[in-house]
């Protein structure tokens, strides 16, 4: 039976490809921030280390430093992306961070997306069996992340690079800051009309833990623990479905609390 290393040259020659190590990410990848776009941007450098162990580090600065600038593309979107880079095999890969955290942008030289419609569908993938153990590698990621960002008023595209590669670009917009003006008292106030989002099934846990998350904020795997009783491998699994959904996010000390959906959801459950 072949060991790991034979099997991935095998597998990269049937695609034509020289072999490649999956198991670690030799290449830094690099974090612009723009604060000024007049001024050269803050560089945040990623350095080499173990796949999983680098995508998880790539993910958290960019979380961290869109948030800190006061962007809300939560971190469940930022991760699926940087998974992403995987495909290019983490070849020059560049992130830069602007409009106030609101847009991000995620750039590298790899082979590119050619079919970038049936990207953003469910179900197309290029992903190879030794990606599946760092990704899911069943073509749900980037349909996730489009789905989230066009329910929250925002967009992503993709773009091929200047010379190789990919440039995938997530962004929201922000609201206009409108002043606020003098109006007339209304004699009976009106009601706030209820806000219908896009349900999807729930099962009697994940609505639990929604009101969980509701009432208690943001909670570590440990605190949730105590607060139900249930195991550890369980609430990681309930956890992690629910990101997958973008019910909840993670934060950049590595609780997890409610994402702007899964408020919504929430709300509107209480309404039913």
């Amino acid at each position: 039976m072949p060991d790991q290393g034979e099997y991935i040259e095998n597998e990269e020659n049937e695609r034509g490809n020289e072999p490649f190590d999956y198991t670690f990410v030799h290449t830094v990848a690099r974090v612009a921030v723009y604060d000024d776009l007049k001024m050269a941007p803050h560089v945040i450098e990623i350095e080499p280390a173990p796949t999983a162990e680098y995508i998880e580090k790539l993910a958290d600065v960019i979380t961290e430093q869109s948030t800190r600038r006061g962007g809300k593309i939560p971190y469940s979107a930022i991760r699926e992306v940087s998974e992403n880079f995987i495909h290019a095999r983490f070849t020059e890969v560049v992130v830069s961070i602007l409009d106030g955290g609101n847009t991000i942008r995620f750039c590298d030289q790899g082979p590119g997306i050619k079919d970038k419609t049936n990207a953003t569908r469910p179900g197309f993938t290029s992903a190879i069996e030794p990606m599946k153990h760092y990704i899911r590698g069943v073509g749900s990621g980037l349909p996730l992340v489009k789905e989230y960002l066009t329910f929250s008023n925002g967009e992503m595209t993709i773009e091929d690079n200047m010379n190789n590669g990919s440039v995938v670009t997530l962004s929201l917009k922000q609201e206009p800051s409108i002043p606020p003006q003098p109006v007339a008292q209304p004699a009976i106030p009106a009601m706030p009309k209820p806000v219908s989002v896009p349900m999807i099934p729930l099962s009697d846990r994940e609505k639990m833990a929604l009101e969980l998350f509701a009432s208690e904020g943001a909670l570590s795997v440990t605190e949730f623990v105590n607060l139900t009783g249930l195991g550890n491998s369980s609430v990681f699994n309930l956890m992690k479905k629910m990101e997958e959904y973008n019910l909840i996010e993670k934060t950049p000390n590595k609780k997890r609390m409610l994402t702007d959906y899964g408020d919504a959801v929430w709300q509107q459950m209480q309404n039913q």
